[in-house]
């Protein structure tokens, strides 16, 4: 029988594993075998620099903290090597970073499943999820097209105010001759 000293460490990650997990717009559930050393410092930090946080987690704490948060259905994909990436800010950041990872990577890298506005999504959806473009490259489209929008306005309103100003200096001119 485990220590009390143990169950309560335990009890501790289990309740920081329930604050990522409910405190995030969007997580990812991956397993990490097969890569190097390498690859996982080259991974850790561009997932750093993305503002989502990675670690190693033990099957069965996450299991118990999912659970408490709602995200049972994560427990059939928690099996073999598991890591949590959770993003507190971005919903796509994750999924986009780790998708491609695991895309480059050739099977050693492997995505299992997420979570994003308060429900599961499997592998699939995670695959769909990292497609779409990043917070900043949605601003920035929205941006530009409400831009060609104005400036089609202004095109128009342009063209009209020419328009309505030639007439009457084209009745002009046959007078005066």
């Amino acid at each position: 029988m485990p220590s009390v000293m143990v169950l309560n460490q335990k009890k501790e990650v289990v309740e920081t594993l329930k604050e990522k997990l409910s405190s995030s717009v969007a997580g990812v559930v991956v397993d990490y075998k097969g890569i190097t050393v390498e690859d996982d410092t080259k991974l850790r930090r561009e997932l750093r620099e993305a503002g989502v946080e990675y670690s190693v987690v033990k099957n069965t704490l996450l299991r118990f903290a999912a659970k408490e948060v709602g995200y049972g259905e994560l427990e059939n994909v928690l099996e073999g090597t598991t890591a949590l990436a959770v993003s507190k800010e971005d919903p796509v950041a994750a999924a986009r970073i780790l998708t491609k990872f695991a895309d480059a990577s050739k099977g050693k890298f492997v995505v299992k499943a997420g979570f994003v506005d308060g429900g599961v999504i499997d592998a699939a959806k995670v695959n769909e999820l990292g497609k779409l473009p990043g917070k900043e490259q949605l601003l920035s489209m929205l941006c530009s097209a409400l831009q060609g929008n104005i400036r089609g306005l202004a095109v128009a309103l342009n063209a009209i105010a020419e328009k309505s100003g030639e007439a009457p200096a084209a009745e002009e001119a046959p007078a005066a001759e």
